[in-house]
């Protein structure tokens, strides 16, 4: 059929579509989509009849393959008597299918041209059933054709019936010619087998709710006229005329069709994969449902998880009614990470209401790497093997929840399923394992009782915990300028000192940060404060805007001063907050009439100088955090401009810098 072979002469290909799938012409895809009506009436339990058939050719094959090689001693009887069909029971064959397709393919002249037209007259009279069932149906008329000849070969023998029923059906004629004509039947052989592989995996394809229905259709129709001239290919057999049906064109067709079948059905179902790994993480009803989801790979036949320190298998089922811990990682962890890490894993060892799964991520694993991985396994509760994961996991934790190899990732789920914390490693290198178990309850109560300075400050003064407790105005300040430190210290000291503030029991501390060390450790839980809010919400909170512009200081490499009460933060600046304690005399008279922050808070406002005016700009690390969908500036309060900065991964420094 020369025009089934042109190309599509008209309109763009399906989104997705199979690039190699032998095309049809434009005519021949309307035919075929016009005669398509799938109807609920028609209903078919396709995998049971495809089962079935695909059992009646394996068994004939095996009876044809004894004939032709004459094997002494082994009957057809005992070489397929292997085979069983657990579905046969119940099945209700739809005959009248089988008859109206049967009408079509007996006695047709090879040549493609005729086989096209059969096979659209075909999809004509199956116009009501689903792609799958098509070629199923067709598929199942020539088995039984084909089944019913071997049958009858099988059993003439012993069977008077089956002896007069083969000579009507010309068995004696064909097996007598089977050896004549061994190059024909191996072809046969070979066309059906292929077929029985491009059906089946049409079957596979279809379950799949977002399959290219055009490259599903084309494949249909070529599986059908590849069916088509099998049959031609039997019924030459049996009449030994000299019109052979040519075979090898057809399976060069189906071994394209395979291959880019399989292509799409891992592509469409790794699509499908992900789509409900999203849904049941972001819709979950059950614990386990969503672990199942996430660790075990149906293809794999690896245990999901293990204990570390016995190495036997865990069930998952145990899981439930627990909170559970996800720590993904490489197994390169730094040794602050390490040192933070290690309560929490001791931690959730002890608490039978808590268990966490480490998820080793490697790239290439070596000697080496598992050696390490045996070490760092025996000290986990359980293990999930990376390489163990479904594919839609492995994309799920790199794009939802922005996985890096050198930044472990630890996502708290509660005892329904729920995500908690899409990653509790940024509050545990804030607060330890006191923000244990990680809650968006526990973050929020720990914000209310220490702070941002509470924080992020307590390893620079151990006192500043106490301080906030107290109540006591707390000055913190830094920056590379050390004349400056020196100056804001002086004149901090003069404020605290002053009579007026010890008269009216003003307490106030005042904490400069200058060692390096602890100065990288406070801009790391800066950073880490910011992204753990970051990621539970877009909006902008107070916090966060404090954070921004402290952060903002830092970027412009300026000198900078937090002025807080308790857990409050008063206000945050730099070279303003050191002219208002330089001048403190000219507003300590107001202390008399009012209280210490709303006179701090008036002459601040009212002596702010320019370079605390700049509005800020911000750098957030595309992998650490929610990325906000907005953010107002900390100055003027208008909302900044978007950009999106690629910059190397070597690099000096913080991308916070």
């Amino acid at each position: 059929m020369a025009s089934n072979m042109a190309l599509v002469s008209s309109g763009q290909p399906n989104a997705g579509s199979l690039s190699l799938l032998p095309t049809l012409s434009a005519e021949i895809l309307t035919q075929i989509f016009t005669t398509h009506a799938p109807s609920d009436i028609e209903k078919l339990d396709v995998e049971s009849l495809f089962s079935i058939v695909n059992n009646v050719l394996n068994r004939a094959t095996m009876t044809v393959d004894t004939v032709l090689q004459l094997q002494p001693g082994t009957g057809p009887h005992e070489a397929t008597e292997h085979l069983e069909d657990k579905r046969q029971g119940s099945f209700i064959p739809p005959l009248c299918a089988f008859k109206k397709i049967s009408g079509e393919m007996q006695c047709k002249g090879p040549g493609e041209k005729i086989a096209g037209e059969t096979t659209l007259s075909i999809l004509k009279k199956l116009s009501s059933y689903s792609w799958d069932a098509k070629a199923v149906l067709t598929l199942a008329t020539l088995a039984l054709d084909y089944g019913e000849f071997c049958l009858l070969a099988k059993t003439q023998s012993s069977d008077q019936l089956a002896k007069s029923m083969g000579t009507l059906k010309g068995v004696p004629v064909l097996f007598e010619r089977l050896k004549k004509h061994s190059q024909a039947v191996d072809d046969l052989k070979k066309v059906i087998k292929a077929t029985v592989e491009v059906i089946k995996c049409i079957i596979d394809v279809t379950k799949l709710s977002n399959y290219a229905k055009k490259d599903v259709a084309v494949a249909v129709y070529w599986a059908i006229e590849t069916i088509v001239a099998s049959t031609t290919q039997l019924c030459y057999l049996i009449t030994d005329e000299e019109k052979k049906q040519e075979l090898h064109p057809y399976a060069d067709k189906l071994s394209v069709i395979l291959t880019d079948l399989k292509k799409e059905k891992a592509q469409k179902k790794e699509e499908e994969d992900y789509r409900k790994l999203k849904e049941i993480v972001n819709t979950p009803k059950d614990l386990v449902e969503v672990l199942e989801k996430i660790l075990i790979d149906p293809t794999n036949k690896m245990p999901p998880l293990i204990d570390g320190s016995t190495e036997k298998t865990v069930e998952i089922n145990t899981l439930k009614g627990k909170s559970v811990f996800l720590f993904i990682s490489g197994l390169h962890i730094s040794i602050d990470d390490n040192s933070i890490l290690k309560p929490f894993l001791d931690k959730t060892g002890k608490e039978d209401q808590y268990r966490i799964i480490w998820i080793p991520f490697v790239k290439q694993w070596t000697e080496d790497l598992k050696k390490k991985f045996k070490t760092l396994g025996s000290k986990m509760l359980y293990v999930a093997m990376d390489y163990s994961l479904p594919i839609s996991t492995h994309r799920y934790i790199n794009q939802k929840w922005n996985f890096k190899f050198n930044e472990p990732l630890i996502v708290a789920f509660n005892q329904q399923g729920k995500v908690e914390c899409k990653n509790a490693i940024h509050m545990i290198r804030v607060c330890g394992v006191e923000a244990f178990p990680f809650t968006r309850a526990r973050e929020e109560t720990l914000l209310m009782e220490k702070g941002l300075i509470g924080l992020t400050a307590t390893h620079v003064v151990s006192q500043i915990e106490n301080w906030i407790k107290e109540k006591k105005y707390i000055f913190l300040y830094g920056g590379q300028d050390n004349e400056w430190i020196q100056n804001f210290s002086k004149s901090a000291k003069v404020l605290v000192d002053d009579p007026m503030i010890k008269e009216k029991e003003i307490s106030i501390e005042s904490v400069p940060i200058q060692d390096d060390n602890i100065l990288k450790r406070f801009w790391n839980k800066i950073k880490n404060l910011f992204t753990s809010r970051a990621q539970r919400e877009t909006k902008m909170d107070s916090m966060k805007l404090h954070i921004e512009k402290l952060i903002s200081y830092k970027k412009k490499k300026k000198e900078w001063a937090v002025l807080s009460q308790g857990s409050s933060i008063i206000v945050i600046s730099g070279k303003t907050m050191l002219k208002v304690l330089v001048e403190f005399e000219s507003w300590k008279q107001s202390l008399k009439e009012k209280d210490f922050q709303s006179v701090f808070i008036e002459y601040h406002n009212k002596v702010l100088v320019p370079d605390d005016q700049i509005c800020h700009h911000m750098k957030i690390p595309y992998n650490t955090a929610k990325i906000p969908e907005t953010m107002e500036c900390s100055h003027c309060h208008r909302i900044m401009d978007t950009y999106i900065s690629f910059k190397c991964c070597h690099k000096d420094g913080a991308s916070w810098a």
